[in-house]
């Protein structure tokens, strides 16, 4: 495949629960779809720090803590709600309850932009949200929907790594699968190549 030049768009956000077993380790469960998808923007986070010596800049690093920003889906899908917010159903009446004792699931979010050449499909790996707000306004002459948006906070994981994507060289496997199974890095990708 030809590189991209542009990106635009979004489509295909999915979340993949993790859960996390009594010894520590996470285990990515399967993509599961979030249709809808309005708009994504995350911002890197990290402090800069620069040292001067000899009345130079003599060192200069910056830490990489992830991503913060915003994910805007015309409906949350109950499915979310349920596995990630840790929203209860009652199986009888099938009525959904908030409880504020419910601590957020960790999940993968996977989605793509459009590119001019082919899509690019990323993943990042380790996610919380906020709960959304309850907001919506009346019709009138034109029926707008609203939307449901979220604060959505990306961490490294416990081995360093943030985020994958594919690229033009990405075999046509492991694009076909990306929302089969979450892509895990291996092994001799784990460490920092400065090491």
């Amino acid at each position: 495949m030809a590189e991209n030049k542009v990106k635009f768009g979004l489509k295909n956000v999915h979340y993949a629960p993790i859960t996390v077993g009594a010894d520590g380790n996470e285990t990515i469960g399967t993509p599961v779809p979030i249709p809808g998808a309005v708009s994504l923007s995350l911002a890197a986070q990290g402090e800069s720090a620069e040292f001067y010596a000899d009345n130079i800049l003599y060192y200069a690093t910056a830490a990489n803590t992830g991503y913060q920003g915003d994910l805007e889906v015309a409906l949350i899908p109950e499915s979310f709600r349920i596995d990630i917010l840790k929203e209860v159903k009652d199986p009888t009446t099938g009525v959904l309850y908030e409880n504020a004792a419910a601590e957020p699931a960790p999940f993968a979010l996977l989605f793509e932009f459009d590119g001019d050449q082919n899509a690019v499909r990323h993943c990042m790996y380790h996610n919380t949200v906020t709960r959304p707000n309850v907001a919506s306004s009346t019709t009138t002459t034109v029926k707008e929907p609203s939307t449901d948006a979220m604060t959505l906070t990306s961490v490294p994981r416990a081995d360093g790594i943030v985020k994958a994507s594919t690229t033009s060289s990405t075999p046509t496997e492991t694009y076909n699968n990306w929302y089969k199974s979450v892509v895990i890095p291996p092994a001799d990708l784990l460490t920092p190549a400065n090491e």
